[in-house]
């Protein structure tokens, strides 16, 4: 590390003269389509650059101190199409947008991933993306909550606080979370784990499917999902924006400020935010017990932008305190309760009202908090860039589980991380680019709890990357290669009859942990192809290879998982996953539609996945030496081959004569199976049932005095019946004959309904007060289970006829958001 930035520094040295020679601009005019009439407030920006302006009352804009060489540039703002050019900067380049008026983003920008900021038409694998104003219009409890709306993307939930991303049917270590431009590295290996990431942080999200993304390395054999920040203000700027939000089901109150501004090449971001909320409540069961949580982030950003490129530093605190629901309900009544010690002896009681109002969770709950710092450089070389990104990273989860020592934390996780990525990118010469680089992370991972599932580990992993495009024409050629190489070592592990650690050497020391070293290596790779048949229809075909390395639970588990109650062992021996996933898509866009499929097939060789251990006198067998735990089934990881195909289709119709419409409808699909599996074991757990959603979008562009930017939609979702199900039987020990029945049992169908509604306020000279955006999710107060949801396999309500198995999720919601802009 140390000489990675050593290098560096002296590389900038020695290229500073010829940095500071380019002082290009760029100057144009953003008018409207047809009438010419100049357009104010439309955002222009160079993604690669990280600059960007914001034109005047006149529809001009300039940005200042730009290398030379090709860029993409858009211009985009709300009720307008985006509209994307490739600029070669020399000197004064001027450069006009003529934005038409639609309701329907026709076009997007992926920034990350590939060698550098292009057009969605122009990348051959899938790329979905959610944008700022997507994400106000939306009503959420955490950021993954609000994208798996997007075709392909589901999320595992554990209440109403914790979601993991899924796509296209994989999750966990599967799928790379990026937020501030490095990965997120937390406890994606656990069931009772999300993504440590604060929403109103969130400026724009994309969603790279399929393992193509060959910047990333192991752990994105299913796709990447990048959380992109804000912008950078435009110089001589300083603005910011207060956010208000509450929700009626679960009283969620939400509170976040945010000031950034940019002068003399000097950029800064400030931002306070925080959330709580108590339990949410649904037709069937009444208030969740112990759902609740709080949430409260903070970041701040300082850097310089100038002609030779920029740095920046980045800091960001989140932190979440949220209860655990049990599901354990009184048998007279249904209601569910809530556990309550008196010595040793714990007791269940039914809550009282004020219990389930409360904002702070119960006994049984966790804490969660990450603390990151980043530090981003890009430098200009030339007509390309160098980059470098080194982050520190801390994740500590402590969860209390044990009413009679409830200030104690059973389960104490510590997780300290360093990334680095250090790459060239070229400029684009005869319609060709290309970048080359590596990038990795080390890990170092303590327990300091009592209750031990995994061994204390560190870990490190470096991976080299050349990717390359070339654009034919009618043809765009992208591909690369990729070899990474992993060392994972976990440590011995000596504690008392308690879970206390001890010496080695201590004679009543029992061996919980022993030391083992596993090493993974292999190479990926990407070929793809996009070719432009008409104006109006894209071809695109793309051929990856993923690779995995085992996770930590799954090389030296060794005791019982909280969540799931099974006593799990790790494989030391086990090979890295690797995956083949053939990708092909279509797509057409005109004035008035938009239409997209994608289908993929996925072979995963060498998948790893937990297996129930037989006995020596058959059945499974049964580890009951756990304190505090009954009879656990015992399960060791084992590999197998596993098999995924399905796909995703969009058609958006947004007709020209009637620029205020547009209908949005899409489908999704997955079907998993493992092979040589028998019929109760050959799907895998919590893979998306199908999905059909349809959204009817009114824009009422037309400004008042008053009102500006005004909307109103209607939303339908139907998931339907999940019949390739994962057999619970086996895990879920605890469970009656009857619950075990229901598990095994097609998780049903349900259709919600969601509205939504908002509009800007303006001010005497035009620009806006406030705005205001309510929602209403599940209108009609559905009740419904999930199939992604772990609260489906909680104990039964035997006072309901029929009997219910499980919590139901949140019913009807109404959400408001108020959003006050500041400008100085």
């Amino acid at each position: 590390m140390k000489n990675i930035c050593i290098l560096l520094i002296l590389l900038g040295i020695v290229l500073l003269p010829e940095m500071m020679v380019a002082q290009n601009e760029l100057l144009g005019k953003v008018t409207e389509a047809g009438t010419r009439n100049p357009i104010n407030g439309i955002s222009v920006f160079i993604p690669d650059l990280n600059r960007g302006a914001i034109s005047d009352s006149a529809g001009n804009f300039r940005i200042v101190n730009l290398p030379s060489g090709q860029y993409l540039v858009f211009a985009s703002a709300i009720g307008f199409s985006s509209q994307i050019f490739y600029v070669a900067f020399d000197h004064v380049t001027v450069k006009d947008f003529s934005l038409t008026h639609s309701s329907a983003e026709l076009k997007a920008v992926v920034v990350t991933g590939l060698l550098s900021a292009q057009d969605n038409s122009n990348v051959p694998f899938p790329v979905s993306t959610f944008s700022h104003q997507d994400l106000l219009q939306e009503s959420y409890t955490n950021v993954i909550d609000a994208i798996s709306k997007i075709p392909g993307v589901s999320a595992i939930t554990d209440g109403q606080s914790i979601s993991k991303p899924v796509v296209r049917g994989m999750g966990y270590n599967r799928v790379v979370t990026v937020a501030d431009g490095v990965s997120q590295q937390g406890q994606q290996w656990g069931d009772e784990f999300g993504i440590e990431v604060d929403p109103d942080a969130v400026n724009r999200v994309e969603i790279l499917k399929g393992p193509s993304s060959l910047v990333y390395g192991s752990d994105a054999i299913s796709g990447v999902i990048n959380f992109l920040p804000e912008a950078i203000v435009p110089e001589g700027q300083v603005k910011g924006d207060l956010l208000f939000n509450y929700q009626f089901n679960n009283g969620l109150i939400g509170s976040m400020a945010h000031l950034a501004g940019h002068e003399k090449d000097i950029f800064w971001s400030v931002r306070v935010d925080n959330t709580m909320a108590h339990a949410y409540k649904n037709a069937n069961d009444g208030y969740v017990l112990n759902s609740q949580f709080s949430n409260f982030n903070t970041d701040g950003t300082i850097g310089i932008n100038h002609s030779w490129g920029y740095s920046k530093l980045h800091f960001s605190y989140f932190q979440l305190q949220t209860g655990i629901v049990d599901g354990t309900r009184d048998s007279a009544t249904g209601i569910l309760e809530r556990q309550f010690a008196l010595g040793d002896s714990v007791f269940y009681l039914i809550p009282t009202k004020q219990e389930l109002k409360s904002y702070s969770p119960l006994v049984i709950n966790q804490l969660v908090r990450h603390e990151k710092l980043v530090w981003d450089n890009s430098i200009n070389v030339g007509d390309g860039r160098i980059t470098a990104t080194f982050a520190w990273q801390q994740n500590r989860r402590q969860e209390n589980n044990d009413p009679t020592i409830p200030n104690t934390s059973n389960i104490d996780y510590l997780l300290n991380t360093i990334n680095y990525d250090v790459r060239y990118i070229s400029g684009t010469k005869n319609k060709f680019t290309y970048s080359a680089g590596a990038n990795g992370l080390y890990q170092d991972s303590k327990n300091k709890g009592t209750l031990l599932l995994i061994p204390e580990y560190n870990l490190f992993s470096i991976g080299g990357f050349f990717i390359a495009n070339k654009d034919f024409g009618k043809f765009i050629l992208n591909g690369g290669l990729r070899y990474d190489a992993r060392t994972f070592k976990g440590h011995d592990n000596y504690i008392d009859s308690n879970g206390n650690e001890l010496s080695p050497n201590d004679p009543d020391a029992i061996h919980r942990f022993t030391a083992y070293s596993s090493d993974f290596n292999g190479p990926s790779g990407s070929l793809g192809v996009v070719y432009h048949m008409t104006n109006s229809f894209d071809l695109k075909a793309n051929v990856s290879r993923g690779f995995r390395a085992a996770n930590v639970a799954e090389t030296g588990s060794n005791g019982i998982h909280d969540g799931t109650v099974v006593y799990e062992i790790g494989d030391p021996d086990l090979k890295p996953e690797t995956n083949w996933e053939v990708d092909l898509s279509g797509t057409f866009t005109n004035p008035n539609l938009t239409a997209e499929i994608d289908l993929f097939s996925n072979w995963i060789d060498k998948y790893i996945y937990p297996k129930p251990l037989q006995s020596k006198n058959g059945g499974d067998s049964i580890n009951n030496s756990t304190p505090g735990f009954g009879d656990a089934p015992v399960f060791k990881y084992t590999q197998g081959t596993a098999m995924l195909i399905g796909g995703e289709a969009v058609v958006d119709i947004h007709p020209q004569s009637i620029p205020w419409l547009d209908w949005y409808n899409s489908f999704s699909l997955v079907n998993a199976v493992l092979k040589n599996e028998p019929d109760s074991s050959k799907y895998p757990p919590f893979i998306p049932p199908d999905r059909i959603q349809s959204e009817i979008h009114f824009d009422f562009n037309k400004s008042s005095k008053i009102f500006a930017h005004s909307y109103f939609k209607v939303g339908l979702e139907y998931d339907f019946k999940q019949t390739h199900f994962y057999d619970a039987s086996s895990i879920y020990m605890g469970l009656s004959a009857y619950e075990l029945a229901a598990s095994q049992a097609p998780t049903r169908g349900y259709t919600l309904i969601n509205i939504g509604a908002g509009t800007d306020f303006r001010k005497h000279d035009g620009s806006t007060s406030c705005s205001l955006y309510l929602v209403v999710n599940n209108l009609f107060n559905v009740a419904y289970m999930d199939y992604m949801s772990r609260f489906k396999y909680y104990p039964a309500n035997f006072t309901t006829n029929p009997v219910r198995v499980g919590v139901y999720n949140m019913g009807r919601n109404v959400s408001l958001k108020l959003i006050v802009p500041l400008e100085f």
